[in-house]
């Protein structure tokens, strides 16, 4: 749609048509909302792939995308396996087993790369991931305007702190200014209300990486002619320096990439020189991946290395009056990079966790619902800011994993400490048990995951830093109730750890990590209530037509 057609005022605002803004326009709209979806490129645009998480599924079945994502091609990641240190075997995180329905995707969005290598034809470009949560909010009738930018919102009179226009640009140079009643503010790493007005974005330094990555063609695969075949590979380096990643993409093509911390990688690099000295820098890790330079025997490099620097930030409150925040304009782990064409790029990279698209959709969704409660009377807005605000930070926390990063750098680099593998055990299977309910979303999708569960999931990724041995464990066991410490005893929380304890460092220690386990359980489907999640009495109503926040019973 031409900046022409571009119309005076809208019911509902959307900027950006990334993940999150054309999730929550194409949820409103099928609620038989005016929505108005302004974006700033032509798509298909530029931006680098990604191994999706199965919670995504769900959320795209329902606002109509989930079987055209299906029928495109994409790679089906059945799983992913992790070998976290070379004297063990890998563990692996099942994403079909026991319904093969749970796949996910990598998916490509590497647009520009893939045409110049004749990856794939022109006529396919427009297909991509991004390209179908685009068009299938047009498809259901969101007024979708490509190739324009907003640079300024105007704000009520009356309340200073409610948006109630904005002033737009197109790329062809018209102008113009669209009034709304409400705005969804997707608009990306800029972020406009975040970063422009209410300047409240955070910055967290605490992991400080760098990565390295290419497309290989050829390659072989993980565990082929088994249901684990073509799974993820993610990998430590042997100098327990960082890791790697070996994602296969649609297309017999393979992203292989190195994360290093930035000390560490600035220091390797110090004695190279050459006109390439990260792609010097990338094949000398690759060395230290033998997993990966197995899988790699035989394959060709497509010839360019990309690099990175990561950083993440959150902000104070993803909602206001008539307002809310979505996707990354609001909180994001992302990466700085050089693009194809050279012009400096943020864009994100989340291979380890692959928590992005899931965030986009979740707060995507926690903005539509909100703001449908709000117009339809169920709440008052009040509660319905609140409520974004709540869920969108806890989705963040949990997906985003910071303890569980911490903990997994931790066992990479140090390998021979059992930081994630229970003593004597000879993998990681038992740990990615524990922590799935974030390796796979469910965190935010699966009404099984109980509070409890995700509180216990929390305290494992903090306490993993924490280190026990058997010793210790015989220790322990020789004061306490042993059923306490019994593979069927009770799950315990923090505070009834710390009470039984008492202060004694070394039995709260082992209960802990006892405890990290106990709250495995069997992931299903998703239900209509978003997980029956409750935030101030309120919780999303997951059903078309009727989309929003009801009350939560009171139960006596």
């Amino acid at each position: 749609m031409s900046a022409a057609e571009i119309p005076k005022s809208t019911n509902i605002l959307v900027i950006g048509g990334g993940p999150a803004g054309s999730y929550a326009a194409a949820a409103l709209a099928r609620e038989g909302f005016e929505v108005t979806l302004l974006e700033r490129e032509h798509f298909p645009r530029y931006h680098i792939g990604e191994s999706m998480l199965p919670s995504c599924r769900p959320f795209m079945r329902f606002i109509g995308a989930e079987q055209k994502v299906i029928d495109y091609g994409f790679c089906v990641k059945v799983g992913a396996a992790l070998k976290f240190n070379q004297t063990k075997r890998e563990g692996y995180s099942d994403f079909i087993n026991p319904d093969p329905n749970k796949a996910a995707w990598n998916v490509v969005r590497m647009i520009i790369l893939l045409v110049k290598h004749r990856l794939m034809p022109l006529d396919k470009v427009r297909a991509e991931f991004d390209e179908i949560l685009l068009r299938n909010a047009s498809e259901n009738d969101v007024r979708v305007c490509e190739g324009v930018s907003v640079n300024t919102i105007n704000f009520s009179t009356k309340n200073d702190k409610q948006p109630v226009s904005a002033e737009w640009k197109s790329d062809t140079g018209a102008t113009g200014e669209i009034k709304f009643k409400w705005l969804v503010d997707a608009s990306g790493r800029n972020g406009i209300m975040s970063t422009k007005y209410l300047k409240n974005r955070k910055f967290n330094t605490a992991l400080r990486s760098v990565a390295f990555w290419g497309y290989w063609t050829g390659a072989g695969m993980y565990a082929p002619g088994t249901s684990r075949e073509n799974a993820t590979w993610l990998e430590a380096l042997t100098d327990e320096s960082g890791w790697s990643w070996f994602i296969p993409l649609h297309g017999g093509r393979v992203s292989v990439g190195i994360v290093l911390k930035e000390e560490s990688s600035r220091a390797k690099k110090a004695s190279l020189s050459g006109p390439d000295i990260n792609a010097q820098h990338y094949h000398n890790q690759l060395k230290l991946v033998p997993g990966v330079m197995k899988l790699l025997a035989g394959a060709t490099f497509l010839g360019e290395v990309k690099s990175a620097g990561d950083y993440s930030y959150s902000a104070t409150g993803y909602a206001g009056p008539n307002y809310r925040i979505a996707g990354d304009a609001g909180a994001f782990v992302s990466i700085t990079f050089m693009s194809v064409d050279g012009v400096l790029k943020h864009e994100q990279i989340d291979p380890f966790f692959s928590s992005g698209v899931h965030l986009a959709f979740s707060s995507g969704l926690s903005a539509a619902s909100s703001i449908a409660a709000s117009i339809r009377g169920q709440c008052s807005e009040a509660e319905a800011i609140k409520f974004h605000t709540d869920k969108t930070g806890t989705s963040y926390t949990r997906q985003d994993g910071p303890k569980l990063v911490l903990s997994a750098y931790r066992q990479i680099t140090s390998q021979s400490v059992p930081v994630l593998s229970d003593i004597e055990e000879d993998n990681f299977d038992r740990a990615f048990e524990f922590i799935r309910p974030i390796i796979q979303g469910a965190a935010d999708t699966d009404p099984t995951v109980t509070e409890e569960m995700l509180q216990a999931t929390m305290d494992f990724c903090e306490h993993a830093l924490g280190l026990t041995d058997p010793e210790m464990h015989e220790a322990v066991a020789s004061r306490i109730d042993p059923q306490l410490m019994a593979e069927d005893g009770p799950i315990l929380g923090p505070k009834d750890v710390a009470a039984i304890a008492g202060g004694d460092e070394e039995t709260e220690a082992v209960l802990r990590r006892i405890n990290s386990r106990k709250a495995v359980e069997s992931l299903v489907d998703w239900q209509p209530n978003f997980r029956g999640e409750s935030f101030n009495g309120l919780s999303i109503f997951l059903e078309r037509g009727n989309l929003g926040l009801r009350r939560t019973p009171v139960v006596a």
